[in-house]
């Protein structure tokens, strides 16, 4: 399928989730994430969920790496540029929902993309080659191609590969791993 018919299709079926089946399932995709040789690194990436996109939980995975003490960088979209700036997520940082409902911080310490060691990405769906489907606004496409070279990208998703996108072009960045409730990609 091309990616404008998956686009469609599994905001579909996620709108079909209710909140408590969201829950357990990004709780299922936090614990398998444990399993990743991803927690010797110091910063990771993590999106805040926007929940009327009934987009995985990342609340679950945040607490994970507090607990592991790690730095957690979060983004901001800058609309302008389409790019995302990432802050730090401190004590003091001030999360507000932007016009789209991403919880996004309003200031903070930035961290440059240079320094991330492992990103969590949204997406709506994805393949067995590790190529994914996302809002198609190109934010972390961007985002990931001024990463260095061994950021480890790894996508979250309640839903299991397909077996491939069409429409795949050189600018899309493919995923290291991708964790879902019943088991763990891994493209590498």
């Amino acid at each position: 399928m091309k990616k404008e018919e998956l686009r469609k299709k599994f905001k579909e079926q996620r709108l079909k989730l209710d909140q408590d089946k969201i829950d357990d399932l990004s709780l299922e995709i936090a614990n398998r994430a444990l399993k990743l040789p991803i927690w010797e690194y110091n910063y990771y990436h993590i999106f805040l969920s926007i929940s009327e996109q009934k987009e995985v939980n990342t609340e679950y995975l945040l607490h994970i790496l507090q607990g592991k003490d790690k730095d957690v960088i979060i983004p901001k979209a800058d609309a302008q540029s389409g790019k995302l700036i990432n802050f730090l997520l401190t004590d003091q940082t001030v999360i507000k929902k932007n016009r789209w409902n991403i919880p996004e911080p309003q200031g903070g310490i930035e961290i440059p993309n240079q320094k991330l060691d492992v990103v969590f990405i949204p997406l709506l769906a994805f393949d067995k080659t590790g190529h994914r489907v996302g809002y198609g606004k190109g934010f972390y496409d961007k985002f990931l191609s001024s990463c260095k070279t061994d950021v480890i990208k790894i996508g979250l998703s309640f839903f299991e590969a397909i077996e491939e996108i069409n429409g795949v072009f050189s600018g899309d960045i493919p995923l290291d791993y991708c964790v879902t409730p019943e088991k763990i990609y891994d493209f590498g």
